[in-house]
């Protein structure tokens, strides 16, 4: 199977995690907890990425110098983003100690998805050009933001239903905002043909927008947990994301 279907089934893929949206209608409030130990583990598997996988696939190609203005570029990237449409991301279930987060999408439902579906849109082109560059790069790359949306889409969800969309609506929104990541991912494999900046340019991008939501998003959300016993937790939970990267280092992939 070439790359560029693994790329398409691999966004495919994680779009169809904007479901897991639904989970806290049938799951227990004891979810709130879980989804903070998988940020943790998101947490992890976005580093993994960046240090086991695609830097060193930077310094292969022999782009390292370069390729670091583009990490600090993709870290600003991320920045602007966030402020130019007044967004960050909720990576937990809306209750009394994280109202603020609620309360920042509260005025309107539609800015969220707008915000979702570009923060997607971004998701797709990297994990296209992660695939152009190396199958493995692809998959671990794949994984770390799989992990990663599946506590955002979340919250995503309880947003849309705090600013007044019914179940259905929120559900098909959601889904149809997670659908611009398959858009960004055939422009990336449209446009490689014609410009190629997967390795050069998309790779090093990633690696920055990944170390911002890594730093900016996800760890600030965990230090809110102030209990010993689940901030080791949480540290388990960051080396286990870890691990799994590095896990992949050593599996061979045609």
């Amino acid at each position: 199977m070439s790359n560029n279907l693994l790329a398409i089934g691999a966004v495919v893929g994680v779009s169809l995690i904007s479901l897991v949206g639904v989970i806290p209608l049938v799951v227990s409030k004891r979810l709130r907890s879980w989804v903070l130990f998988l940020v943790s583990f998101s947490v992890g598997a976005l580093l993994g990425d960046v240090f086991l996988h695609i830097v060193p696939e930077m310094a292969e190609a022999g782009g390292i110098e370069r390729g670091a203005e583009y990490i600090l570029l993709g870290m600003l990237i991320s920045f602007i983003i966030e402020k130019l449409i007044h967004w960050r991301h909720c990576h937990t279930l809306p209750d009394d100690k994280h109202e603020h987060c609620h309360d920042h999408h509260h005025h309107i439902g539609i800015m969220n998805l707008f915000a979702d579906g570009l923060h997607n849109f971004i998701d797709g082109t990297l994990i296209a050009a992660s695939f152009l560059v190396d199958t493995q790069v692809g998959i671990a790359t794949t994984i770390a933001v799989g992990l990663h949306e599946i506590p955002q889409e979340i919250g995503d969800f309880a947003v849309l239903l705090h600013s007044g969309f019914t179940k259905k609506k929120a559900i098909l929104f959601n889904m149809l905002s997670a659908c611009s990541a398959i858009v960004g991912a055939i422009a990336v494999l449209f446009l490689q043909s014609v410009i190629p900046v997967a390795e050069s340019v998309l790779l090093p991008i990633a690696a920055g927008n990944f170390l911002y939501i890594a730093g900016v998003d996800l760890i600030p959300e965990l230090h809110k947990e102030t209990r010993i016993s689940n901030s080791m937790i949480q540290l388990l939970s960051i080396i286990g994301g870890i691990g799994v990267m590095y896990a992949l280092k050593f599996i061979e992939i045609a």
